[in-house]
């Protein structure tokens, strides 16, 4: 394992809620963080089938070209009852025609989908927001971390805070969505805390353990 031993680094990432969790989480360990879409560093291709393999690509690419240690996440929704779909394919679910993505359509497109394999139910609507961080160095070297948090599926959707598919992810134990839930609350975490909520936190905790403490 190796540990980061700058505080600069790129959030190797373009979208918005992705970059403002990441810098969210990293802001009190001092980070100089800026993000690859502040840079207008080009999207790579994400031609992964895994989550380690996208978060690699996008990690890498922007280590590359920035020459300093990058920071990505891929991350997405697993349906059990849509045999873990759309899972790395997440986002694409939410594409339109004129290559915007529309997360209202996605929400849609998931309840539609599990309606018609007739899984109405609670207990039917089992899934799993899944995080991935990459952190790459511009030498090729890469460290992953993985970090999951169980729920179900809401519907209709509730809430209007956090981003993507939020408003319909109820995790396990809780009566509220990701959507209903405050920043703090969804994705805070702090050294000493024995556990985090959010998938992003949790992948965030073992990369705390793992390159930045002592």
């Amino acid at each position: 394992m190796r540990k980061l031993d700058t505080k600069t680094i790129v959030v190797a990432s373009h979208n918005a809620g992705k970059i403002r969790e990441i810098q969210d989480l990293i802001g009190s360990f001092g980070f100089t963080a800026t993000s690859a879409a502040d840079l207008n560093f080009i999207e790579p291709d994400e031609t992964g089938t895994t989550f380690e393999e996208n978060a690699t690509i996008k990690a890498l690419a922007s280590a590359n070209a920035s020459g300093l240690p990058a920071l990505s996440d891929d991350s997405g929704l697993v349906i059990d009852a849509l045999g873990g779909d759309p899972g790395v394919y997440t986002a694409n679910w939410a594409e339109t025609a004129d290559g915007t993505r529309d997360f209202v359509m996605a929400m849609q497109k998931v309840e539609t989908a599990l309606e018609k394999v007739g899984a109405t139910t609670p207990e039917s609507r089992t899934a799993r927001f899944v995080s991935v961080l990459c952190l790459a160095w511009p030498d090729g070297h890469t460290e992953l971390f993985r970090g999951e948090v169980e729920g179900t599926v809401a519907w209709p959707p509730r809430g209007s805070q956090g981003f993507g598919y939020d408003p319909i992810f109820q995790p396990k134990g809780y009566e509220t969505t990701f959507g209903e839930m405050g920043a703090e609350e969804k994705h805070g975490w702090k050294p000493g805390e024995p556990q985090a909520l959010s998938h992003r936190a949790r992948a965030f905790k073992l990369f705390v353990e793992t390159c930045l403490e002592a």
